[in-house]
């Protein structure tokens, strides 16, 4: 069954944004810190935009969640936009470190909002048989804001950086306004008509009459969920606490620090191969992985390659931390013969984690939750 193209390529879009603004430390923290004439910030300093940006994601959604079976996912997706913007504008005009704080804040408030709804989404209106190909155009998109940031960070300061970033969204906002909302939000609404409209727009057919019954029959089946409902139904708490481990476990590997400093962490390894040229390998490697990690997650299994996923990327981060242990511990240890092992040991670990433990958690977050309780459960 077919989804149209259109469809993803658009949605990428709001992806896209979330890899530019996530990885907008890599290239600029050490600019910034080593511009005095224009920023008057220092390297701790800068250090707490990641932190800062953490804490958008924690504090917006929860505010959100419990409107979004009203404003559906179409709607909660446009908001996300909104800090997007704001975000952009303010690391164009602003040169002070709260304003940049609140820039790295409100970025992380769209992100929360994107992987709340996106995977929501994707899980409502994708046919088993490719929810997991479809669900990794987003996290590619992702990867590709990330190489993207890295690339354009590399050549162009933060001003130019951020006025090509505000068009993204702005594009997105723009065109996403006519596009349908969620078969299956719409039925939960009553909104019959509606809902066989967005079908046939996402299948690229008329003939939707089959599915539509069988979206009405699962929706009719399940009541609105509460908060309370994540602990009190057995199924939604073992969805809860499988979904909780899976994105604790993925943000424990580190793949979240790599992206947010990546030039960083090359500057402080030093070698032959510039921070800038490092990064966008690095991350260009990560796009190319990314894009052929779900037919591999699909044949292997997602929990079999979960398991060896993380296994193997645990290894590789226990490798990289030894070397910068001993690098920055043990000065006495010359390790000037392995200077290359950090740009290697970042594209293995993207390598190992690319197919498991880096792609998994999004997908099975759109799955694990019933439809009534998909927001709030997503929220974690």
């Amino acid at each position: 069954m077919c989804i149209c193209y259109k469809d993803v390529f658009l949605r990428s879009f709001v992806a896209f944004t979330s890899g530019l603004l996530y990885a907008w430390p890599s290239p600029f923290l050490l600019k910034i810190t080593q511009d005095k004439v224009h920023y008057n910030i220092s390297e701790n300093e800068a250090s707490y935009f990641t932190i800062v940006h953490a804490a958008g994601m924690l504090t917006l959604p929860i505010l959100l969640v419990s409107i979004a079976q009203i404003i559906g996912r179409k709607t909660l997706l446009n908001l996300s936009t909104i800090p997007y913007i704001t975000s952009f504008v303010l690391k164009a005009v602003c040169t002070n470190i709260w304003l940049l704080y609140l820039a790295r804040f409100l970025a992380g408030a769209g992100d929360a909002i994107v992987f709340a709804a996106l995977p929501v989404y994707i899980g409502e209106i994708a046919t088993p048989k490719i929810r997991g190909i479809w669900g990794n155009s987003f996290i590619i998109a992702v990867f590709l804001g990330q190489c993207g940031m890295n690339i354009i960070g590399s050549y162009c300061n933060v001003q130019v950086t951020s006025y090509i970033g505000l068009a993204i969204p702005v594009i997105f906002l723009i065109i996403f306004s006519f596009m349908p909302e969620s078969p299956y939000y719409l039925i939960m609404r009553n909104r019959q008509e509606e809902a066989k409209s967005s079908l046939r727009w996402l299948r690229c057919k008329e003939d939707v009459e089959s599915e539509f019954e069988n979206m009405k029959s699962s929706v009719e089946k399940q009541e609105s969920g509460s908060w309370g409902d994540l602990l009190r139904i057995k199924a939604n708490r073992k969805a809860l606490t499988a979904g909780v481990f899976l994105r604790i476990s993925q943000l424990l590997t580190g793949v979240y620090v790599f992206a947010a400093y990546t030039q960083f962490i090359f500057a402080k390894a030093g070698g032959n191969i510039s921070p800038q040229m490092s990064a966008i390998i690095y991350t260009g490697v990560t796009v190319i992985m990314y894009s052929c990690a779900a037919y591999l997650s699909n044949k292997m299994g997602r929990r079999q390659a979960y398991m060896i996923s993380i296994f193997l990327a645990g290894l590789v981060v226990l490798s990289e931390a030894t070397y910068f242990y001993l690098d920055t511990v043990h000065p006495e240890i010359n390790l000037e013969s392995y200077k290359w092992y950090p740009l290697v040991g970042m594209i293995l670990f993207v390598v190992v984690s690319s197919f498991g433990v880096g792609i998994i958690p999004t997908l099975m977050l759109g799955e694990l939750f019933a439809t009534s309780i998909k927001p709030k459960g997503n929220y974690f």
